[in-house]
């Protein structure tokens, strides 16, 4: 069976002249001289370094589609006709009781000082893309509303054009990750909380110091990789001078903005875009150990962690490292991951998956814990949209992990919410959304609850965010059905017994029972009574 085929994706705006492909080249099987395209190949004959990544950078969000062997949809949910557990201490189950709106979703994570969202779900890193930045407002406001953390990618001051640098070439002032911070906290509602990350760059300019003595933000994340790449945060620029800027901030910059035949190529306009990259990271456990000291020096009430899709000698590095600093949140961002921009062969071709990834974790977790060692809490990431996936993690990971980080899912809302905006003022509404109305009250289900809550203020609140809190309403309601299937009515209740294995390699990997076993014990038990 092959799993990808190459040399042709919607991603890179490639395709195959041809019908017929050799599965593992990708090549068409009759490749014609004089062919007029499109396949990756062709296009890399004139375009080059442009071909890697999906694009138009700033408009796109891509996700891998390499279909592993195994993954979360090899696992089903337990479904049972008796209990029910998490309701109210002293409360009787019965069918008044226990019925699904009852349901409790929120969770918390953090390994003294506490932060409860409203459901198990956070933004993944919004950093410097312009996806990110252009799209802020509702992103940062619907994740505000909806009671989720929201998480502040890295690079963010690094490429902010109005950066102000002090003599010692530390942050003075960044007006783009000032706006970022305060939009969030002038929505936030007492659940979930804005984060930001940092990088090798982001150390060296002073992010956190930043953070802490103009924002007072409580929480800080460090980062050693994420799942779409396994190289630095990138970006692309369109302008030479603008390429010229970030190198002298101390980014690496490709094709080099000061070599002469670049310049000369870009006067032609050959070339149109400049790659900004950030720097691979180099992981001790005691610079590791230091730095969450150092920051917890600062002020920082919580330091949490994001990893990638690395070996399973880094997730035991991650694990035994957090457990030793008390990190208050660990988040595994398994293959493939989606991007605002990242090396397209890289997102289909490198790191673990995430089934394989959280198979591993819970495994290393369960030897820290038999030996004594607290296990901080955990989040996974890596191709989540929707709340089946979840509870799947959830189980999969109890009792370890409190929620999963979702990227692309998160954002798509928060786009189209901002779309119908645009699309209601050019009286330009598609069937798709006409239909239920042409005003926001008549379309958003959820307006009037919004514009309840926060009266002459709903005037102000982008659309964007509205369509987030309106999908956030929708997981809640699909999760709280779900858990009220297997009896489970808070989150902590969900266990590893909740799911099944539907093949044998799932079950193999995870450790999840096969189907034809799961309870096999109980039931057996029934029928010799």
């Amino acid at each position: 069976m092959n799993l990808r085929q190459p040399n042709a994706n919607e991603a890179t705006q490639t395709f195959n002249r041809s019908k017929s492909v050799s599965p593992m080249s990708g090549l068409c099987t009759r490749c014609v001289d004089g062919c007029r395209g499109n396949c990756e190949i062709f296009k890399s004959s004139f375009r080059g370094r442009e071909v890697i990544y999906p694009g138009p950078f700033g408009t796109i969000t891509a996700g891998a589609d390499k279909n592993y062997p195994v993954d979360y949809s090899h696992l089903n949910i337990q479904g049972y006709a008796v209990g029910a557990w998490g309701l109210p201490e002293g409360e009787e189950p019965n069918p008044d009781t226990a019925i699904f709106p009852r349901v409790d979703t929120q969770t918390e994570y953090g390994w003294e000082k506490k932060i409860r969202m409203k459901v198990p779900i956070f933004t993944g890193a919004l950093g410097s893309t312009e996806i990110a930045r252009k799209n802020w407002e509702h992103f940062a406001a619907g994740a505000a509303i909806s009671g989720i953390t929201l998480v502040c990618g890295e690079n963010v001051c690094g490429i902010d054009p109005g950066l102000v640098l002090d003599s010692n070439k530390k942050i003075k002032m960044s007006p783009e990750m000032d706006r970022r911070i305060e939009t969030y906290k002038k929505y936030h509602q007492g659940y979930g909380e804005i984060l930001v990350q940092m990088n090798v760059e982001d150390t060296r300019l002073g992010v956190a110091e930043y953070v802490s003595s103009k924002h007072n933000l409580d929480t800080i994340e460090l980062k050693w990789g994420q799942g779409a790449k396994c190289i630095g945060g990138e970006i692309k620029v369109n302008s030479i001078e603008r390429a010229v800027e970030l190198k002298k901030r101390g980014y690496i910059v490709t094709p080099d903005p000061e070599n002469q035949a670049i310049k000369a190529a870009y006067k032609d306009g050959a070339i149109k875009e400049f790659e900004r990259h950030s720097r691979l990271g180099f992981v001790t456990k005691e610079g590791f150990l230091e730095e969450v000291d150092r920051l917890h020096d600062l002020g920082f009430k919580r330091v949490t962690l994001k990893t990638g899709a690395y070996s399973m000698v880094e997730a035991a590095m991650a694990l035994k490292y957090c457990s030793e600093a008390k990190i208050d949140l660990l988040t595994f961002d398994g293959a493939p991951g989606g991007t605002g921009m990242s090396p397209w062969p890289m997102m289909e071709e490198w790191g673990i998956p995430t089934f394989y990834l959280q198979s591993l974790v819970y495994e290393f977790a369960e030897k820290l814990s038999r030996r004594g060692m607290r296990v901080p809490d955990l989040a996974m990431a890596g191709g989540f949209s929707s709340e089946d996936g979840v509870y799947k993690a959830l189980a999969m990971g109890a009792p370890y992990v409190k929620a999963v980080c979702m990227g692309r899912a998160l954002m798509i809302p928060g786009f189209v919410g901002k779309n119908i905006g645009k699309w209601i003022q050019e009286n330009d509404l598609p069937k798709t959304v006409a239909e239920y109305g042409r005003k926001p009250e008549e379309i958003f289900v959820c307006y009037e609850e919004l514009a309840q809550r926060f009266g002459n203020e709903m005037k102000n609140i982008p659309l964007g965010a509205l369509g987030i809190y309106t999908y956030a309403q929708k997981f809640r309601t699909g999760l709280q059905q779900l858990m009220a299937g297997s009896r489970r009515f808070r989150v902590s209740t969900i266990g590893r017994q909740d799911i099944m294995a539907l093949t044998e390699e799932a079950s193999k990997i995870s450790g999840i029972p096969y189907v034809m076993n799961a309870y096999r014990e109980t039931a057996e038990a029934i029928l010799d009574e």
